[in-house]
């Protein structure tokens, strides 16, 4: 009997051990306000990390009596949100930006000339690039000329690429590398020209071919380059960013990076329609690794709206005539959808003005049934006419936005479009009701990388200084919910990844960020001040504020 007690005894504290015992994971978070950005946008105060993965989501309590881990978090009340992503960026041009003098504080042509002259001081370099002048910010706001240029750079190449990229200013002796002519240029709408004469003011496709004489950084160069872009991205919070517009030895360099976890950044990349991209990719079909996706191409209808470039219905208020560039014929912009949509990619293509948005919805719309989950995009969708909005919830075709260029263009917007059009500018709100969701990126190095600012301008239509008082067009503003979703879960859901990334749920990657400062609480002003202080891709830290 007493045999039998004893092994009675030891078996009830033998099921205690084990109904007691805890799982080993690799890392618990407690005491955070966690806005996991799921379905229901629940919110708890900590998680269990294991293998890179969310395995559970709950109450301090919950997590810290079924779980034991060497690493601990304790938030301290701070927030945390999924990792940020970026659905339309361009990471590769971030990188590039270290290799061009900074252009984006001159207030007149004359102080990019000083910028240029006091830089050829310092680093001499047979080639003189620039990025991110704005003839918008000028006495006059008009497009300058290369005379000046060419006196004081007769020998040296000089190309300097306006903000937004669809615009350069070159001098003679890289017009005369390029080989270009007045006669050789097609579509005369891509060269501004003086009296038969080049002004040096080239758009579109041949801003491209300026762009691409420039030399490509090779080596450590380009290793630095690409490493710095990604630091800069990880400091706000990026977790996962595209690169719209890349070609195949851009990927294949991405790829053998991130094999060698010497690139923690996920890319989404968008091949250039070029058939070499098309053969080594698209024809293949969806080429998905861990951090890295191919599954999309990157097209372009037109231009940008700073530069008059951006394809118009009607006439540019302050440039009678002009009705902008239609950069692809709907028949080319066709064929692409076919080669696309017979081998599973999402065509994603650039329309700013609305006469481009129009043809783009109208070429979809010939593939597209409702209903569908291709999420082909259209990128930037700032102009569109009152018309053509149902199009894009009629055939599931997704909105790719960005808040800031709202933000930076409102100033001048106006002047380009006039009293009508500018109403249905840069309609957020609107275009999200089309679908239900929508994708919010910056377009960097074009718009500041931080998706914090983007979370901000969504949310109060307001440029960094709080302009203006009420908001810009206040009605399309976003809800901090769908703000926030439209930098995280949304995102994700752009680029096919929200089985990934995208949201704080059991299964999915640990990316995730903490804030100094909870920008679903504070108030409005306060917002674009919080400053990321951890940034977490697969359960590891890939930023922590105040380390190098």
């Amino acid at each position: 009997m007493l045999r039998k007690l004893l092994l009675f005894q030891l078996i009830l504290m033998t099921f205690a051990s084990c109904r007691n015992a805890k799982t080993s994971v690799d890392l618990i978070v407690t005491n955070a306000v966690i806005y996991t950005a799921d379905s229901a946008f629940s919110i708890y105060s900590a998680m269990a990390v294991a293998d890179g993965k969310i395995l559970e989501v709950g109450d301090n309590d919950e997590i810290q009596s079924r779980y034991s881990a060497d690493s601990l978090l304790d938030a301290g009340g701070k927030a945390i949100y999924p990792g940020f992503i970026d659905p339309h960026s361009h990471f590769y041009g971030l990188a590039l930006l270290a290799r061009y003098a900074d252009l984006s504080g001159a207030h007149s042509f004359d102080d990019i000339l000083e910028i240029l002259s006091e830089r050829q001081k310092s680093q001499p370099s047979e080639w003189i690039t620039g990025r991110g002048w704005d003839q918008n910010n000028w006495p006059g706001q008009q497009f300058p000329d290369n005379k000046k240029l060419n006196e004081l750079f007769p020998e040296n190449p000089v190309v300097l690429i306006r903000v937004d990229g669809h615009a350069v200013l070159v001098n003679e002796a890289a017009i005369a590398l390029s080989g270009l002519t007045a006669d050789s240029i097609k579509n005369k709408k891509e060269a501004i020209m003086r009296n038969g004469l080049f002004t040096g003011v080239f758009l579109e496709s041949m801003a491209d071919r300026f762009r691409n004489l420039i030399p490509e950084p090779k080596g450590n160069e380009l290793f630095s380059l690409i490493e710095n872009s990604a630091n800069q991205c990880f400091a706000v919070g990026l977790t996962m960013v595209t690169d719209a517009g890349i070609d195949a030895r851009l990927i294949d360099y991405y790829d053998s990076l991130q094999s060698e976890d010497q690139l923690k950044m996920a890319i989404y990349a968008m091949i250039n329609p070029s058939e070499e991209n098309i053969d080594r990719f698209l024809r293949k079909g969806v080429f998905l690794k861990p951090k890295l996706s191919v599954r999309s191409i990157k097209l372009y209808a037109d231009g940008a709206l700073g530069s008059r470039g951006a394809c118009l219905l009607k006439p540019y208020s302050d440039a009678p005539g002009e009705y902008g560039i239609l950069t692809i014929t709907p028949e080319d912009l066709g064929r692409y959808c076919v080669l696309a949509y017979d081998n599973g990619y999402q065509v994603n293509t650039h329309a700013i003005g609305d006469s481009a948005v129009r043809t783009a919805l109208k070429v979809y719309s010939n593939y597209l049934l409702p209903g569908n989950d291709l999420r082909w995009r259209i990128e930037h969708a700032q102009v569109v006419h009152p018309d053509d909005f149902r199009l894009f919830g009629e055939f599931s075709i997704v909105p790719s936005v960005q808040a800031t260029h709202a933000t930076s263009d409102m100033r001048w917007a106006k002047n380009r479009l006039g009293d009508h059009r500018i109403r249905n500018a840069y309609a957020l709100k609107t275009l999200m009701q089309q679908n239900g969701w929508i994708p919010n990126g910056t377009d960097f190095p074009i718009e500041n990388i931080s998706p914090i600012y983007t979370f901000y301008a969504s949310v109060a239509r307001k440029d960094l200084k709080g302009y203006p008082k009420g908001g810009f067009q206040k009605e399309n503003a976003l809800t901090r919910q769908e703000a926030l979703r439209s930098i995280t879960r949304w995102a994700a859901m752009s680029c096919f990844e929200e089985q990934r990334r995208g949201s704080i749920e059991p299964g999915l990657n640990a990316d995730f960020v903490m804030l100094d400062k909870d920008i679903m609480q504070v108030p409005e002003r306060e917002i674009p001040h919080a400053r990321v202080l951890l940034t977490v891709i697969d359960g590891k830290a890939v930023y922590t504020a105040g380390q190098d």
